[in-house]
């Protein structure tokens, strides 16, 4: 049995569903909400790289690369934020990150 295009899809579509169920089931902690983010992306990456081979073309790969670039920046800046925040208020629960409005 050959590994076909539905079964990317499928486990794309289960990791897109797991990414979403974190950022709307759990409202306390923006580390697992960052975490379901970069599922978000890493599923939309599948995609791209499945019907990059399917369609035997190499812009779904190179679309692929541009969303890992944008990834990793959304960790290193999220991650960036996050300590500096923890540093000056002590938590970093979604709830107390409110306070910031002007």
């Amino acid at each position: 049995m050959a590994i076909g295009l539905g079964h990317y899809l499928t486990l794309s579509a289960i990791l897109l569903v797991l990414g979403i169920f974190g950022i709307f089931l759990n409202r306390k902690n923006i580390i697992v909400i960052l975490m379901s983010v970069e599922l978000i992306l890493l599923s939309v990456n599948l995609n791209f790289v499945a019907f990059s081979a399917a369609l035997q073309d190499l812009a779904g790969q190179v679309f692929a690369m541009f969303v890992l670039t944008v990834a990793a920046a959304e960790a290193a800046i999220g991650l960036a934020i996050l300590v500096v925040y923890f540093r000056n208020r002590g938590t970093i629960e979604v709830e107390d990150i409110s306070t910031l409005k002007g």
